[in-house]
């Protein structure tokens, strides 16, 4: 193909500075396009705010459960003898003297273990002292 003849079909064609007043789409296309577009826009912008509504409810329904969960619990269990294992559970009374006693055997078990770590440690510590100690005085009698 001749170069010339390229550039002069190249040069017939309009350049992309130049504006053109023909449609780059058919006018049905383009109201399709923008039909398809308004649609899209109303049904995102929906199901974000119904997005942010049960977001907004649910946080709500969280906070209202932190502040009045036991009398909620009460209520609800008192609607149904199904619903009683929604119930807060009875708070016991006071400490029995089983469990005091386990804790006390406990706490006296936990302090023994202590006391047997304290003396192993401060064994340990003297030990770097006594070789110390025990290397110079080799020193000293050698000298």
């Amino acid at each position: 193909m001749n170069s010339s003849l390229a550039s002069a079909d190249f040069s017939k064609g309009r350049r992309a500075t130049e504006s053109s007043n023909e449609p780059l789409l058919h006018p049905t296309a383009r109201n399709l396009i923008a039909t398809a577009r308004s649609w899209l826009s109303r049904v995102v912008s929906l199901a974000f705010a119904r997005f942010l509504m049960i977001f907004f409810v649910g946080f709500a329904a969280g906070l209202a459960w932190q502040s009045y969960g036991s009398a909620a619990r009460k209520e609800i269990a008192g609607w149904s003898p199904h619903l009683a294992w929604v119930a807060p559970a009875a708070a016991p009374a006071g400490p029995s003297p089983e469990r005091l006693k386990a804790t006390s055997l406990a706490l006296a078990a936990a302090r023994q273990s202590i006391d047997k770590l304290t003396t192993e440690i401060s064994k340990l510590a003297a030990s770097p002292e006594k070789k110390a100690r025990a290397s110079r005085r080799g020193q000293d009698t050698r000298g």
